[in-house]
């Protein structure tokens, strides 16, 4: 006798189908799971085995074989023990032989028959519904697999709550979707006094996606800035929501199935290594890059990160995407970020325009800086000295604008940007600046003859690489966006040359 349900495999937010194969014979009364599966999925047999002793069940005496298909998939969690329990219970009879047609399962067994969340849940549920299939999974990952749309959810708190819905003697009603959170009250620019180089970088950063890095002294508002680029932003899409939070459903960070629309922003401690970064260990988690993605992610005091973890980031910058390799497979997460980071020019924090104090200088500001490689500064866009504030700034009452009008201006440049990439062949992908490449950006960003002189100038000076130069070209197509600019002007091209001095090799001011 042989019976079966569908299962999922994960391979970064994907999932694959996986076919629970259960199989009675005769011979010795044991127990076999055989599927390439790791050490959580061998121990499901004795959480299967007590959770059916929970429920007063034994399993048959007979040699049960429990396949998972395909065999050379590599299988990794504790979401397969309610699968194969629920193909044990189709072959004993316990369920009718076809209630489990047209669903899939996932789910974790308690010693008690209780099923337990695990993670993962709305990535399953899309999966399940792009196989015709409904899902059955843990009540507690109901809420978050109801946002799959129109795939059917079925979720159980327990074993024996499924054999009677499926039974007939209590029906388990569907899931609503959790709540949608509220963004709550950010950060207002308003509080940051003077900066206005800084919050002009800052404004011209959201509303194109551009990188970005200050480097100023301590104490000059360099992380109190970077933390109010969130308000800036606008809420994420509906097709942003799914793709981000089908990577926190992964990571095990969704509760109660609540999702939210403001955009990620990590922050992850200078002490993070290259694995925590752009993920990896044992299970191929996804890494900070991922965890951000669509959003902001927050690297302060940059030179202080590994140089193999921050060299670890050019790969995602560049594609959106990160790929970790492991022995048996390669698994790919999305990581379209916005990078954002900000440092002191030296080690010491003394060194820089107005301080004078650092002992060492200027060495320890080339030491410091050059621990940044400068393939990983070409791909920062916008790279802005913040000044040390004066007391005569923090004598100044607050700014007229703030977040708010910043934050309509971003939104109408980025409008722009999306209604230009609609309408142009080759925009696909290019809703923001910081994405255009190739003929759409030489379409969209066309240089008038001064602008384009300028340009070359600065690129002759050894100041530009090919990359920069295209990055510069996204640039100042975003000032020119905030400008309400349909042609990009010299001016234009200007202000973004000068974003780009920061770096130790950049070209001299002369240039421009």
């Amino acid at each position: 006798m042989s019976a079966g349900v569908v299962t999922l495999a994960f391979r970064g937010v994907e999932a694959v189908r996986v076919d629970v194969q259960v199989q009675f014979t005769g011979g010795e009364p044991k127990f076999f799971l055989v599927g390439m599966g790791d050490k959580a999925v061998s121990e499901s047999r004795e959480r299967v085995r007590a959770a059916f002793a929970g429920l007063g069940l034994a399993l048959p005496a007979r040699r049960i074989i429990a396949n998972l298909a395909p065999a050379d998939l590599p299988k990794e969690g504790s979401h397969y023990d309610l699968p194969v329990a629920l193909a044990i219970m189709a072959g004993m009879g316990v369920i009718p032989p076809d209630a489990l047609e047209g669903w899939a399962a996932v789910g974790e067994l308690a010693l008690d028959g209780r099923i337990t969340p695990v993670a993962g849940a709305l990535p399953a549920a899309v999966a399940a519904g792009g196989l015709g299939l409904g899902l059955i999974c843990p009540e507690a990952c109901g809420a978050e697999a109801a946002w799959a749309g129109d795939t059917r959810i079925l979720a159980a708190p327990s074993l024996i709550a499924l054999v009677n819905h499926f039974r007939g003697t209590q029906v388990l009603a569907p899931p609503a979707p959790g709540p949608m959170l509220d963004a709550g009250r950010q950060p207002d620019l308003r509080d940051v006094k003077g900066q206005e180089n800084a919050k002009r970088a800052l404004e011209i950063a959201a509303a194109g996606g551009h990188n970005l890095l200050f480097v100023g002294p301590p104490g000059s508002g360099k992380s109190m800035m970077a933390a109010r680029l969130p308000g800036l932003l606008p809420p994420l899409t509906s097709e942003e929501l799914l793709e981000t939070s089908m990577v926190h459903s992964i990571a095990g960070l969704i509760a109660k199935g609540q999702l939210t629309r403001a955009r990620p922003f990590r922050n992850p401690h200078h002490s993070a290594s290259m694995a925590a970064l752009t993920g990896g260990g044992l299970k191929a988690k996804p890494g900070e890059v991922s965890l951000a993605h669509n959003g902001v992610l927050f690297l302060d005091e940059l030179p202080e990160f590994g140089t193999q973890a921050l060299d670890s980031l050019r790969q995602p910058i560049e594609t959106g995407e990160v790929v970790v390799a492991r022995a048996n497979a390669h698994v790919r997460y999305p990581a379209r970020f916005q990078l954002v980071a900000a440092m002191n020019p030296c080690r010491c924090g003394l060194g820089g325009p107005g301080r004078g104090a650092c002992g060492r200088a200027p060495r320890c500001q080339t030491d410091y800086q050059g621990r940044i490689s400068g393939p990983l500064m070409d791909r920062i866009d916008l790279q802005v000295e913040v000044p040390p504030v004066t007391a005569a700034d923090l004598a100044l009452p607050p700014p007229a604008e703030g977040t708010a009008e910043a934050a309509a201006r971003v939104a109408t440049a980025r409008g722009l940007q999306a209604e230009r990439a609609a309408k142009a062949e080759g925009g696909e992908g290019a809703r923001l600046n910081a994405r255009a490449e190739g003929d759409f950006l030489e379409k969209v960003a066309a240089l008038d003859e001064p602008a384009r002189a300028l340009l070359a100038r600065a690129a002759e000076a050894g100041g530009l690489s090919a990359r920069g130069w295209t990055r510069t070209l996204r640039l100042a197509r975003t000032i020119a966006d905030l400008e309400g600019s349909d042609a990009v002007r010299r001016v234009h091209v200007a202000e973004a040359l000068i974003y780009r001095r920061v770096a130790p090799a950049a070209a001299p001011a002369s240039a421009l």
